[in-house]
């Protein structure tokens, strides 16, 4: 990373499909920081219960203490003036006003590191990561092994028939495929299965 001067923030952004390793790699980073001996708060969103309910907890099973939140503006409200380092995990939960609260503690001065998935499970741009890569100083693009192939994936892929755009879930529910590998439709849709609102293609 390159070197910063003075009080100015930023932000980070760690992107990438379901088990290419964003939370283990925010986790990394938060650790490094408290190395450092600087002062750090992580946040979650509510809605995400999986593993822990206090934790941001990786699928290799790394975890880091954090605060529960309900949507962005809660994070503003919550972080201390005197906090450097900012956490976020599971940025797609969140609200659009995720972005605005990022960009405000990047002015604040300080580091604001997030991590989400940046396509659902259409593989369309999932709001509000675009948003978050375009004013983001820091990119990292994390890349899963399709389970199909074996190549680098890039898409997270739901096996269970829903048209929810968030179905939280973890490996019984959703696995990573490569480009070539990726179907974007639930597999009782694309085997024939009509869902309500479906329009011929």
């Amino acid at each position: 990373m390159d070197h910063v001067k003075g009080n100015m923030g930023w932000i980070e952004v760690i992107c990438g499909s379901m088990f290419s390793g964003k939370s283990e790699e925010l986790i990394r980073r938060i650790r490094r920081a408290q190395i450092a001996r600087q002062r750090v708060q992580v946040f979650k969103p509510r809605v995400d219960q999986r593993f822990s309910d206090d934790h941001i907890v990786s699928h290799s099973e790394l975890r880091i203490p954090s605060q529960v939140v309900s949507n962005a503006r809660d994070i503003l409200e919550s972080v201390d003036t005197r906090t450097e380092v900012v956490g976020i995990d599971e940025a797609q939960f969140f609200d659009q006003e995720l972005v605005q609260v990022c960009d405000r503690l990047a002015h604040l001065g300080k580091r604001v590191i997030v991590a989400g998935l940046d396509q659902d499970y259409l593989g369309r741009p999932f709001e509000p990561l675009p948003h978050l890569l375009a004013i983001a100083e820091y990119i990292t693009k994390t890349l899963a092994i399709c389970v199909r192939c074996g190549n680098p994936a890039n898409h997270t892929q739901r096996l269970i028939q829903s048209d929810e755009r968030i179905v939280v879930g973890a490996s019984d529910m959703y696995e990573a495929r490569c480009r070539r590998c990726f179907e974007p439709r639930p597999a009782a849709v694309a085997a024939g299965a009509k869902t309500p609102g479906d329009s011929p293609s």
